[in-house]
């Protein structure tokens, strides 16, 4: 039971997640984890959407995975409709932490292929964490489609993404290797040598699919 004394922090805490110091916020947004009150779920969603500082965010969605999944995943997953760009991405982040298969239904084809890199980035880890099992081929062929996307942020960020799915990635990235751009190619191939050696580096990785193409292309192929 909530105490009249403890409801009264609560709601000073919500309030100051809007202080213009990023360590008040940060300080409320920890109060209001701590005290785990499922009436917070919609501030604390709402201000995901908006807040600048990543360090304040994440403590947001440490806030929202203290709450009942009943609770936060319906709210999430409206979330994942807004026309706000770091909406949508903060909600997918939420959601990979907090773990609940039962949003997978709303990691929609149209969010891994986002315009918007970051929601694309996080659509793509929160994919992995909730794909059922059975899943992943279907999955890695979606995210074959994002190939030479992006700067290197972003291309290992789907390596990564690819390289978690397993030796089910390995059809999707043999048909990318076939493709005419050859961005397309070596980032298929780059992936694959992370796939068989996760030890090397994405640098080391890329550099010997740029000559593995560039000897390909030279020969003929």
């Amino acid at each position: 039971m909530i105490t009249r004394e403890e409801d009264a922090d609560t709601v000073r805490a919500l309030e100051a997640l809007g202080h213009g110091d990023a360590s008040v916020r940060l300080r409320a947004a920890l109060a209001v984890g701590t005290a785990a009150d499922p009436r917070c779920v919609g501030t604390l969603i709402e201000r995901c959407a908006v807040e600048p500082e990543f360090f304040v965010r994440d403590m947001l969605t440490w806030a929202l995975t203290r709450l009942p999944a009943a609770v936060t995943v319906p709210r999430l997953v409206d979330e994942l409709g807004s026309e706000r760009a770091q909406a949508r991405s903060q909600a997918l982040h939420t959601l990979s932490k907090v773990g609940d298969r039962r949003a997978w239904p709303a990691i929609t084809r149209e969010l891994l292929t986002d315009a918007d890199d970051a929601v694309a980035r996080s659509a793509w880890r929160t994919a992995v964490v909730l794909v059922p099992e059975g899943g992943e081929g279907a999955l890695a062929a979606v995210l074959a489609t994002q190939l030479g996307r992006g700067g290197r942020e972003t291309r290992l960020s789907l390596s990564r993404a690819l390289v978690a799915l397993g030796d089910e990635t390995v059809p999707a990235l043999r048909a990318a290797m076939a493709d005419p751009a050859p961005g397309v190619r070596e980032h298929a191939r780059a992936t694959e040598r992370l796939l068989q050696d996760p030890d090397a580096g994405f640098g080391y990785a890329v550099e010997e699919a740029k000559r593995s193409v560039a000897v390909g292309t030279a020969g003929g192929e």
